[in-house]
Formats: C-alpha cells, structure tokens, sequence
C-alpha cells in the first residue's frame, strides 16, 4: 500500500516511516502515538495500529480501538518522528 498522494496540502511520508508503520500493522503491538487533535491540541494515545488506508486524498491511520487519525497530524510513533518529505 502506498501512502503518498497527490494533495499539495499534505506531505507524503519518507520510506522509513512508510517501513516503521508496515512494521506495527503487521506486528499489532501497542504503540504510543502522539498526534494533534482537531482543535490543535496534542494528544498522546496507547493503541496498535491495525489499518492504513487513503481517503479523498489523505493518509490515515486506523487504531485497535477504532480511532482514525489524519497521517499528516502525527508527530512520533513509540518516539520515532514522523517525518514528511520536503515539497518540491
């Protein structure tokens, strides 16, 4: 599955945060993820990462607990920096 796209707002991911989180889908160990809500506040949560899917031109994150989160609002992923590639 490939989680980049096409949506100039949000920057695809590198290949070692694609590689990380291929790595906790198919382990289905619990993760601490740290994210940026709605309304910009910065939440932390301890969940396994059970899908990754594109939608209307988003990357996003389906948690054990049936969370979804917006790929582009996660900031680290057990302390691993989710990192975004430069716009060209």
């Amino acid at each position: 599955m490939s989680l980049s796209h096409s949506d100039s707002q949000s920057l695809p991911v590198s290949c070692e945060t694609q590689t990380l989180l291929q790595e906790y889908l198919t382990s289905s160990r619990l993760a601490e993820i740290v994210y940026r809500d709605d309304a910009g506040q910065i939440q932390t949560t301890h969940d396994a990462v059970r899908e990754l899917f594109s939608r209307a031109g988003r990357d996003f994150l389906c948690l054990g607990r049936g969370q979804m989160l917006r790929l582009d609002h996660v900031l680290t992923l057990d302390g691993h920096p989710v990192a975004r590639l430069p716009s060209l």
